[in-house]
């Protein structure tokens, strides 16, 4: 395998980061693999469900990014590793783990990937994608409800009491490392057809 391409993709929660990697992996299958920031949440098995509902889950210190700079290093020289899962519908890391193999390209994506300095110095190409705060919402209470077992309530709660305050402080300021900044998320078809196009090439320049 020759040179790997490391890309970010960050963006507050439900701008669209996820239905770009996903349209990234659909269009390259095995050639990308993918590291998901969120699988690196802290395991609080000391805790009560009760206590880990609680939690700020949108600060850096939530997060273990060295083991994920570790992952991704590993990948870049070739190895293959076994990531950690995380279960939102208990707010914990799962006991299971994910095989992740080497590909030509690395994805790396999660709302803090830009904030850290370390984990910012490793990718090749940052991207941001941004969304409207209303519209990002929204989606967050869709997804959330349907796909995380959470409550409307708590959906809510905590997007006043930590995803906001989190977002101005962190994620916002984190969008002037990046080298590409998207609005409209996934909607913006020449945003994603550029990033297309980058991988295409380096695809073909390694052969």
């Amino acid at each position: 395998m020759g040179r790997i391409l490391t890309i970010g993709i960050a963006g507050g929660t439900g701008s669209g980061k996820t239905t770009i990697t996903r349209r990234l992996q659909h269009q390259f299958e095995n050639r990308v693999c993918t590291l998901y920031h969120d699988n690196y949440y802290r395991a609080h098995d000391g805790l009560t469900m009760e206590e880990r509902a609680k939690l700020n889950y949108d600060e850096p210190a939530a997060f273990e990014t060295d083991l994920l700079v570790r992952h991704l290093e590993a990948l870049r020289r070739g190895e293959s590793v076994d990531g950690p899962v995380y279960d939102y519908t208990v707010h914990n890391r799962s006991k299971q783990r994910q095989r992740i193999d080497p590909a030509p390209v690395v994805l790396v994506e999660g709302i803090l990937i830009l904030a850290d300095s370390e984990l910012c110095r490793s990718l090749d190409i940052r991207v941001f994608v941004d969304a409207d705060a209303d519209v990002r919402i929204l989606r967050r209470i869709v997804r959330d409800v349907r796909d995380r077992g959470r409550s409307l309530e708590s959906v809510v709660n905590q997007y006043l009491t930590t995803v906001k305050p989190m977002h101005e402080l962190y994620v916002e300021p984190s969008r002037r490392k990046a080298d590409i900044i998207i609005p409209e998320g996934g909607q913006n078809e020449v945003a994603v057809e550029l990033l297309i196009r980058r991988i295409q090439a380096h695809l073909q320049e390694e052969g």
